[in-house]
């Protein structure tokens, strides 16, 4: 009997290209002629220097990344990051003080850990929920900060810039984890990006840290020697053993997104992708909610509550136990909101896309 296909929504590790897979695969044995798989290769050897070296060169090249950027392949995560963004940033002024947009978990998470290492200032009036990006008119920006930190993309709440930041001058940070390379983005009005791997661009275990040269050499001496990014742009990311197959697998994602046309052609078909299913639900006379603001309607990751504003638990089982019967996995929503949630990375297809959109109006005729 055949297998069926199985269509992965997961928020992150997600969905990697069938063709990188395939790839990976005839490659793990025998890599490049060498005899060996990356995983059992030396970082130190020529054939990883090519490797790693390629990797930033794709980067590089995808995102327009100026010459005076440094870009590092770290561990430890975006919560990794959480700590070396303040470890090495906060000590560029005096005060030692940041400001910090929360507009969900995880840039929550990243000003919590910043209060260990210095002063944060959350710029605006705290949100009772996480369902909007206050409007900048609000916020109360320090001039003697040492950067300002935003959450590109919050994975668990939906919510998604669709505009950068004005920081006055200030240096400005931020975390990309979850729409890294799923749109075009101008490094050069920021500081500092980071990025975990394991949803756009590659699998879990490798952290992608695009910095600035001058912010280099400012780590407060607390700050252990692996987060140093100073250290670590120095040594091109190999001070200690790098996640060095993450690192190849992120090199072989690189090259699909090229091979598709970049991330602009990323970007019109995550468009496609999140209209697609956005469209369903705002014709569904409330079957189905989106509680997020349509300004800041993620085009990554869609959360939505079945039945009604809140949810109906019993109708939310019955569509995820549906859904899984038709082989589309990991639609339950985080288990700090609930309700459903859809991601929709770059390697997720249009046909997957449809697959899901087609079996929602189904559901929806079924039981509304």
């Amino acid at each position: 009997m055949e297998q069926k296909q199985t269509i992965n929504f997961g928020a992150g590790p997600a969905k990697l290209p069938q063709s990188v897979l395939l790839q990976a695969q005839k490659e793990l044995l025998n890599f490049s002629s060498t005899g060996i798989s990356v995983l059992e290769m030396s970082h130190r050897s020529s054939d990883f220097n090519k490797i790693i070296n390629k990797t930033v060169n794709l980067l590089r090249e995808l995102l327009n990344i100026p010459d005076n950027y440094k870009v590092m392949f770290l561990q430890g995560g975006g919560s990794g990051q959480f700590s070396a963004v303040p470890l090495n940033l906060i000590g560029l002024k005096e005060d030692r003080c940041a400001d910090y947009l929360v507009t969900g978990t995880w840039s929550a998470k990243a000003a919590k850990e910043a209060e260990k290492y210095g002063k944060v200032n959350i710029v605006h009036p705290k949100l009772d929920c996480y369902t909007k990006i206050p409007d900048s008119s609000s916020w109360t920006l320090n001039p003697s900060a040492s950067y300002v930190y935003y959450c590109c993309n919050e994975t668990v709440h939906g919510v998604e810039y669709n505009f950068t930041p004005e920081t006055n001058g200030v240096v400005l940070v931020s975390d990309m984890s979850s729409n890294f390379l799923s749109r075009p983005v101008d490094v050069s009005k920021h500081g500092l990006i980071f990025a975990g791997a394991q949803k756009n661009v590659g699998c879990a275990g490798v952290t992608v840290v695009i910095v600035r040269e001058d912010l280099l050499g400012h780590a407060l001496k607390e700050c252990p020697i692996v987060l140093d990014y100073k250290v670590q742009a120095e040594m091109n990311s190999l001070y200690n053993t790098p996640p060095c197959f993450s690192i190849y697998i992120m090199g072989l994602v690189l090259e699909w997104i090229k091979n598709n046309g970049g991330s602009a052609a990323m970007e019109t078909l995550n468009k496609q992708k999140s209209s697609m299913i956005y469209d369903i639900i705002n014709a569904s006379n409330g079957f189905y909610v989106c509680p997020v603001d349509v300004a800041c309607r993620s085009r990554m990751n869609v959360p939505f509550r079945v039945g009604k504003k809140e949810g109906d638990d019993a109708l939310e089982k019955k569509f995820l136990d549906g859904a899984s019967k038709r082989g589309m996995i990991s639609l339950k929503g985080h288990r700090s909101v609930g309700g459903i949630r859809a991601s929709l990375y770059n390697a997720v297809t249009l046909e997957d896309t449809e697959a899901l959109a087609a079996y929602m109006r189904e559901f929806q005729k079924e039981h509304q």
